[in-house]
């Protein structure tokens, strides 16, 4: 039997240590940790499938919580049945101990860990729902109050006005006017919208 741990992080950004240590604490060399740095919304991961690669039967496998192993309700059932029911590896859940497929290995302690496994699986997926629509509400609030997100607009050409009103006035095609301002079409025709209803405010 072959002790691993795996460890999720959502970015690049976020340090991996105190999942690091814990695994280190119940035994797991440092060459039998994987760890990725993406989100949990799937399990298209490099280090995830390496590792799954790697496991046998009969291997343990900690992880510090459910939301380390992913974010997504019905891949983390399907994940989870893949380790355990596939592969007959065992699964440590170290801030859930009830997690724990060593232990109640009869029918009752394997539908108390279902039953477990489902809520937390559920509730971490809750939980990216809800970091998301705050993520939305924060972005809707901050451009409600002005706040600009992506690149400033370049600033308009010299020529832009006098350009603008022969286009308007059908002296000159769209082409011809965004050629003029040294712009795509597209782009003349969204700056000429925005500049003619600043003019109207």
């Amino acid at each position: 039997m072959s002790l691993y741990g795996y460890i999720r992080v959502s970015s690049k950004d976020q340090k991996e240590d105190r999942q690091q240590i814990a695994l280190k604490e119940v035994g797991v060399e440092l060459q039998n940790i994987y760890v990725d740095k993406q989100s949990g919304k799937d399990f298209n991961r490099p280090q995830y499938k390496k590792m799954l690669r790697k496991l046998k039967k009969d291997d343990l496998l900690y992880i510090k919580s459910i939301d380390r192993l992913g974010r997504n309700y019905e891949e983390i059932l399907q994940q989870w049945r893949i380790l355990t029911k596939e592969k007959g590896v065992d699964i440590v859940v170290l801030d859930m101990p009830l997690l724990d497929t060593r232990r109640g290995k009869d029918l009752m302690g394997t539908f108390l860990s279902d039953i477990v496994l489902q809520v937390l699986s559920f509730v971490a997926e809750n939980e990216r729902t809800n970091i998301k629509q705050r993520q939305a509400e924060g972005i809707a609030a901050a451009k409600a109050k002005g706040i600009r997100f992506g690149r400033p607009p370049q600033p308009l050409p010299e020529n832009f006005h006098s350009i603008y009103q022969k286009w308007r006035q059908g002296e000159i095609t769209g082409t011809a006017a965004a050629k003029v301002c040294g712009m795509p079409l597209s782009t003349f025709r969204y700056r000429a919208e925005v500049y003619e209803n600043a003019k109207l405010l």
